[in-house]
Formats: C-alpha cells, structure tokens, sequence
C-alpha cells in the first residue's frame, strides 16, 4: 500500500493543476488501487479577508509590489499551464477570498470519504467559475451536489466544528518542514513539492512501488 498525503490550498492554482497531473500518473500506474490519499488543509494566507473588494490582478500587485500588468502576465503563464492540463481557468473572473470555510467543509466530506469529490467541486468553482467559496450558500450548495446533506452543511457552516481540524493539519505541515503547496508526501518519508509534470509523478510512483515490492 502507498500512502499518499497530500497538503493544499483550494485558492491556490498550482494546487489545482497539481491534482490533475498526479490524476493522469495515477492513470498510468498498474498499481493505483494501492495508492490511499489522504488530503490535509493548507491555508496560504489564514487572515486573508472574506471580503477584500479586490480583483486577482490588484490582490497579486498589492501582495508582491508589482503593477497590474505584471499580474496579468503571470497569471497568463498560469493559465497556459493549466490549459495543458485540461483546465479551463477563468482567471479574470476568480474571487479573493479566505478559505477557511472551504477547508472545514472538506474536513466535513472526509468523513463521508468525498475528499476528492469536494475538492474538485471546489477547485472548479474557484478557477472556472468564478464563485465566491468563503460564502456559505455557495458552499452548501456545493456540499450537495457531492452527496452531503445541506441541513447538515449549513449547521456545520454555522458552528466551529472542523476548526481545530484545519489548522492542526496545517501545523502539521509547517512542523514537517512544509511551507508550500501543493505538497506530496508518499509514505511520511518522500517528498514531491510543487505542480509536477505527470512524469514526475509516474516515476515516483514506480520507484515506491519498486521498493515496496522489494
């Protein structure tokens, strides 16, 4: 069995690209019914506002001291690699926001084992479709669409449950010498930072493979 724990951020778009990179290794992996993910939270910015009356263009210059057009370009580049990974990003449309919520609805599906099913809900919702994800109705109605009782989200959204959930997996990672994500991390010993090429994956995946074997 190869364990699999991997820390994102559902804001960040590496983190996005990323899963589907090691969606398509997966693929290609004879063994993939052996690989158990397991997926931890990962906020960037924890005291990012809900409401920052920002647009990605003006969050990006402001964070890093550049101008407008700077942050167009970059995320042009964004945009071209996840175009190649068969992802229709809408960056101009996407949302500020603080993840939070998001993140302790996920915690929410993992107990149902819709991890992955949230994620992805909730990356396309970001990155392709412009909504809002620290918004409650938003998220209810994701929560839905996975499986997930909406009375049971919407009380969830309401309470703080889930709260020391997101923030020890985040620790977690900090006191495991993760300070960026996505991080990969295969049986709590190998490392793979970053949105990876697919090969990159592959291989891992076979040479862990190899060695469990052995």
């Amino acid at each position: 069995m190869i364990q699999l724990d991997i820390w994102s951020d559902v804001l960040c778009p590496f983190c996005y690209i990323g899963k589907r990179h090691f969606e398509k290794a997966l693929e290609q992996f004879s063994d993939r019914d052996q690989v158990k993910i397991n997926w931890h939270s990962f906020q960037l910015d924890p005291f990012a506002q809900k409401k920052s009356g920002q647009n990605i263009y003006e969050m990006l210059a402001k964070k890093y001291g550049r101008d407008i057009e700077w942050a167009k370009t970059a995320n042009e580049r964004v945009i071209l690699m996840a175009k190649e990974s068969g992802l229709n990003f809408q960056m101009e449309k996407m949302i500020p926001t603080n993840s939070f919520d998001a993140h302790r609805l996920i915690h929410l599906a993992k107990t149902q084992n819709l991890q992955d099913e949230v994620h992805e809900k909730l990356f396309s919702a970001v990155f392709e479709e412009g909504k809002d994800i620290s918004d409650h109705a938003t998220l209810i109605q994701i929560g839905k669409e996975i499986g997930l009782d909406e009375k049971i989200v919407a009380e969830m959204l309401k309470s703080t449950d889930f709260k020391e959930e997101v923030n020890r997996d985040r620790d977690q990672a900090v006191a495991g010498g993760i300070s960026a994500v996505p991080a990969f991390v295969f049986n709590q010993k190998y490392l793979v930072s970053g949105a990876q090429p697919v090969e990159t994956f592959v291989q891992t995946l076979q040479e862990i493979g190899q060695e469990i074997v052995k």
